[in-house]
């Protein structure tokens, strides 16, 4: 049986191993494919695993031995499953691998607007410390998390991670979700309460976009959502670029609308040069790195693994088009 993997780099640039699909049958890997080499790449494979590399109607109807594919991400908007089920193909997604460094890269965010160690550490080093009259200094105020409240806008597994985490340094904690699941940890019971979006708006002093892109909610960070916020009010977007009005949220960072915003998401990913927020003010821009570490990484890998293991023994799991 042959695997195609069509896009390696960015799930494994090296420092991991496919080597536990070769169990399997003939493993080919393609660091990137471009459009017009998809459907050659693919060729008679039974089973291909991609991150971004699109795969519509008309590749599936070229590529008749395929019957699964597997998206080595959570996000499956690059496949047309609708097509897929007309041709018999089942789709697999890999969900939850990155939920604890997400969190992190939140909290990464949040503790940039902080404490500005970045900031603070650099100057120290050219020598501003050793100029001052005093035993310290600081360059902006120092912000302390206790008792700030926190919103989430979506709580998944994500958004509860982040909670717990929010939880342990005394924040107050807020959550607009329109299916609202069990917990995954009653930790932060106590400090934690449902609201509307609008409450969450008005009350948040951070604000964390953790919940999937739709057609009702793109753009739903927009200059009536922001000027609903508090000017003190951070903005964190680990999720889907478009859920935020880019130019729009520019110019509310450039008016002070609101204090910072920090993002790990774009739009257009990478970016044109003339984004506007690539130049705003309080802005922490990082390049789609949460889901990244090594160790999530790792993860990608072996549940995708799991999905083809679970496939050849009659028993798919995480299918997106049952």
């Amino acid at each position: 049986m042959k695997i195609v993997i069509l896009d390696s780099y960015t799930c494994n640039p090296g420092d991991l191993s496919w080597s536990c699909l070769e169990q399997f049958g003939q493993v080919e890997i393609y660091p990137r494919t471009k459009k017009e080499d998809t459907v050659s790449r693919i060729g008679d494979a039974e089973i291909i695993v991609t991150n971004k590399t699109i795969i519509d109607r008309m590749i599936m109807d070229s590529c008749r031995h395929l019957k699964l594919i597997c998206v080595s991400a959570t996000g499956y908007n690059v496949i047309d499953v609708e097509a897929a089920k007309d041709f018999g193909i089942l789709v697999c997604n890999t969900p939850a691998y990155s939920t604890d460094s997400v969190a992190q890269l939140i909290f990464a965010h949040i503790l940039a607007f902080c404490n500005k160690v970045e900031s603070h550490s650099s100057e120290v080093s050219k020598g501003l410390w050793s100029q001052q009259k005093d035993f310290c200094f600081w360059l902006t105020p120092q912000i302390e998390l206790a008792n700030k409240t926190i919103g989430f806008v979506g709580f998944g597994k994500i958004g509860q991670k982040a909670a717990e985490i929010a939880s342990a340094f005394g924040m107050n904690i807020l959550a607009y979700d329109l299916f609202r699941g069990n917990f995954c940890d009653q930790s932060f019971h106590q400090r934690f309460q449902y609201c509307s979006l609008e409450e969450l708006l008005h009350q948040a002093d951070f604000i964390s976009l953790n919940c999937p892109l739709t057609e009702e909610n793109k753009y739903m960070i927009n200059t009536d959502s922001l000027t609903q916020m508090k000017p003190t009010a951070f903005l964190l977007n680990t999720s889907r670029g478009p859920l935020v009005n880019e130019a729009d949220l520019a110019q509310a960072l450039n008016n002070g609308t609101i204090a910072g915003a920090g993002l790990d998401v774009l739009g257009q990913e990478p970016p044109a040069p003339d984004n506007p927020l690539l130049l705003a003010t309080n802005i922490t821009i990082t390049p789609h790195i949460a889901w990244a570490s090594k160790e999530a990484r790792q993860r990608l890998i072996l549940l995708t693994r799991d999905n083809i293991e679970g496939y050849l023994h009659g028993k798919p799991i995480h299918v997106v088009n049952p």
